[in-house]
Order: C-alpha cells, then structure tokens, then sequence
C-alpha cells in the first residue's frame, strides 16, 4: 500500500530537503481532497489504528526488547500499549462532538449577533518520536493528529531501530501513504523533516534537540510542539507518609531503568528524615524486583553509551562529596556493563554544580536532597532552576498542597504518586519554558492539532446600528457610544 515511501537514510544529504517536500506536497494534495474528513471516516481511521496496535501487540513487545537488550514485557504492555489503546478509544468515542461547531456568547454590545467556533484541520503534521517509549511516544500523537482529521508524515527514532522498522512495516499495512507516511533514518532525516513545510510538527526529546529543531521549523513559521524534559522534583513535605512516598517514587524511578521524561529526577525530603527515606527507598526497590538485575520486570538501558553516562554521572558526584546508596540487593555500584543494566542508585546530597544535577537524568540515578524549615525551602529549591515537565508531591495536608500547587510552576503535577497525570485524557500533557511548548492528550490534542477558527454572524438589527454610530461619517450617537466605553 505504501509502495512510493522512502527509507530516507539512504538518500544523500544534499536530497534529502526536496525529497520531504516532494513527500509533504503528495500528501497536502490528498488532504485537500478530504480536508472536511467526517467523524465516520475519521473514527474508521482510529479503529484501524486501535487494530494496528492489537494485533501487532506480540511483535510490539519483541521489537523493544530487542531495541533495549532486555525491557520487560509487562512493562511494554502496561506503560505503552494499554494506555495507547485506551487513548485511541478515548478519542474515537468523543471525535464527534469535539468536531461540531461550538457557540460562543458575543459581547453584550454585539446581541443578537452569533458566534461560534469551528474546528479545522490544519492539514499535514509532521511527528518526530521517541526512543524510551517508541510504539507510545509515536503513535499517541498520530491518533490526535488524525482524531482533528490531518494526514501524517511521521519519523520513529533511530535510536529504536527494530521499533522503527515494525512501525514503518505495520503503517505501511493499516493506511494510505498520503494519509500516513513513516520515513526513516538518523538526525539528518530528522533535520529535513524539521524544515519540510509542514502545518505543524511535534517533537518528542531532549531540550537540546529541541532547540534544534525550533530553529529548523522557524525559517518557514511552523508552529510546534515540543515534549522536552527536564529535572522533575519529587517533594516530600513533612507530614507526608515516609513509607508510601519512598515506594512510589522508587517504582517510578525503577519502571523503564528511568529512561522517562517525567520520572522522578530527584527528591527533596526533610533532612531529619532523609535517612529514614533512604531506608524505605532500599526496601521498596528489593520488594519490587527481588531478582535484583536479573528480575525479568526490570529493563535495560538502552546502549553501552548510556550506561557509561550513568556511571560517569555517579563517579563525577561521588568525587564532589556525594554518597553513593545502591537500592538492589546484591549489586555492585554500577550494575553489569556489560548487559548495559544499571539498578537504581540514591545520591545524597550531589553539590549543584555536578553534571547529575544540571543535566537531565534519564535513568536510575536519584539524587536525594536534604531541605531545612518548612515547605517554602522545597519551593525556593524547585524555583531555582529550569520549570520541569513534571512535580511529584507528597502531602496529606491540603494547606501544602495547595501552597506548592500556586508557588511553583511545572507542565503537570501528580499529588502522593508519580506520573499518573500523563495519561489522564481530561488532562492537557506538556511542559512549559524548557521542558517544552504547548500539550496534547484527549481533546487536548484534537485541538492542538486543529485550527479552531472564530466565526461571528452579523445581525440586522447590530449591523443597522453600527452602519450609523461607529462608521464615518462620526456623528453624535458616536462620541455618547465612546463616552459611555470609556467611562470610568
């Protein structure tokens, strides 16, 4: 079915700019021809993907496994594909009502007057994936691209070679090439894809790449939306149950070897019981895979590279003063090189200056941090650096729940969990300043992917009016209208 698509890693560099617009034009020209796409045929095409999703689920899991060296099948189901399905599901039920025109009230001056709103589609999105959760991080945005009624050209991450290929094989099988086009190879490709005219792209990575791409989608004004990362602070007020925070972050930490944007980075806990924490935190994690490195729910880094990142992380922090607690039974320091595995390690107290704390984790690493006085010292901590992508808090008081909630700023916030906000579909996902632009997730993403344009209808009755007080000739009706606007 989609013969004419390209594996672009093979094209030289110089081509690679006009062989993408080529590809954005071809499909432009099909979406023009079905730019009103109805709610039935737009649910036909989630329902395709749903069955793209299912039937392939066994081949899912084989392929990440296969991409990381060793990621666990339960993980695979439980933080990808399951919530993947229940999104798809979520937007093929609602797709319909979001699609109607919406009426708005019109200011007072202007009744009887109408108003409403109307969602369009913007017409070819370009998506760039990620390789931490590359059947999640990819296909949750086609859906909300193709739920608002766009076509798709869409880029998995080379860095999850054997993901991208099934991908590519899987699309190819389930939709139209000018409907959904998978194109693959490295950052040249991504680059390209980056500057093709698109109506809109979203971009799944790091801040760093991030920035590269913004600037490649600025020469031609395509707006963007970018899932960055970040350092994400778990807080830990006083109150909080010591236990229960410790077990709940520790399993975030642990799900995919943290190799998650919205993981928990590190955690900020009183210093009269940041001890007792780490205590707790050892005991949740040998609960959790008593197998230690060889419990089968536990998954691999992805690379050598970013083992030994982990490991030159931890030695350059450990060199500044900080101590180093592995939480795995049984494990030495770093885990095995070799198999790329890594436990998860608690860092007390790391100084500021060290790369573990500037740079974003990405794996098992947890730098805990003591904190004196109240609340407001986690608050200062937090507002110090960088807005994250995420903030993790554990309270039982709603004093300080909701004094964190005004004081910091994050993309989301989960309160006495970790990361359960991500697949709310209520809830717009998405950071702010350099943990990314703008949100996706439910109706969120079907209007982040739509152009939701005002429409006012005139009135005779307003229309008669404003044809004699506010079009010249001014007269008097006039200077009493802007008397009466102006008034104090």
């Amino acid at each position: 079915m989609n013969a004419w698509r390209h594996d672009f890693s093979h094209l030289p560099p110089g081509d690679l700019p006009a062989a993408l617009q080529a590809q954005c034009e071809r499909m432009r020209a099909a979406w023009r021809v079905s730019a009103a796409a109805s709610a039935d045929a737009r649910r036909e095409r989630l329902t395709r993907l749903l069955e793209a999703v299912l039937d392939h689920e066994t081949e899912w899991v084989r392929a990440i496994d296969a991409d990381f060296g060793g990621r666990s099948g339960t993980e695979t189901r439980l933080l990808e594909l399951a919530p993947l399905a229940d999104e798809i599901r979520h937007l093929r039920r609602h797709v319909a009502r979001w699609m109607r025109p919406r009426p708005v009230r019109v200011n007072s001056l202007f009744w009887p007057a109408r108003a409403r709103i109307v969602p369009q589609p913007l017409g070819v999105v370009g998506i760039i994936g990620a390789w931490n959760y590359p059947v999640q991080l990819t296909l949750s945005p086609l859906a909300n691209a193709l739920a608002a009624g766009n076509h798709v050209l869409l880029k998995p991450s080379e860095l999850a070679p054997q993901t991208a290929a099934l991908l590519r094989r899987v699309l190819a099988d389930t939709f139209a090439p000018d409907v959904v086009c998978v194109v693959i190879g490295g950052a040249d490709v991504a680059a390209a894809l980056a500057a093709a005219p698109l109506d809109h792209l979203l971009f799944t990575g790091s801040t760093r790449v991030g920035r590269w791409v913004m600037q490649a989608a600025a020469e031609r004004l395509t707006p963007v939306t970018l899932e960055l990362g970040g350092k994400s602070p778990a807080v830990v007020a006083d109150d909080a149950d010591l236990d229960e925070a410790a077990d709940r972050i520790a399993s975030a930490k642990g799900w995919n070897a943290g190799q998650t944007c919205i993981a928990p980075d590190y955690c900020l806990v009183p210093r009269a019981r940041r001890d007792a924490f780490v205590a707790a935190l050892r005991t949740s994690v040998r609960r959790r895979w008593p197998r230690g490195l060889a419990d089968a729910d536990y998954t691999s880094l992805l690379s050598s590279a970013a083992w030994q990142r982990m490991q030159r992380l931890a030695q350059e922090a450990a060199a500044a003063g900080a101590t180093l607690v592995p939480l795995m039974a049984d494990e030495s320091p770093y885990g095995d090189a070799n198999a790329h595995r890594m436990g998860p390690i608690a860092v007390l107290e790391p100084p500021p200056q060290c790369a573990l704390m500037r740079e974003e984790i990405f794996g098992p690493l947890l730098p805990v941090l003591g904190y004196d006085g109240d609340i407001e010292a986690a608050i200062a901590h937090v507002n110090a650096g960088p807005r994250p992508l995420a903030l993790y808090l554990f309270s039982q008081r709603q004093a300080t729940i909701e004094r964190v909630l005004q004081a910091t700023t994050s993309g989301g916030v989960t309160v006495n969990d970790c990361m359960l906000h991500q697949p709310q579909h209520g809830l717009p996902f998405g950071g702010v300043g350099l943990s990314g632009i703008g949100a996706y997730h439910g109706r969120h993403g079907f209007e982040r992917f739509s152009h939701l344009k005002g429409v006012y209808l005139q009135h005779p009755l307003v229309g008669a009016i404003f044809d004699r007080w506010v079009r010249p000739p001014y007269g008097a009706w006039t200077q009493r209208l802007l008397r009466w606007m102006l008034r104090r």
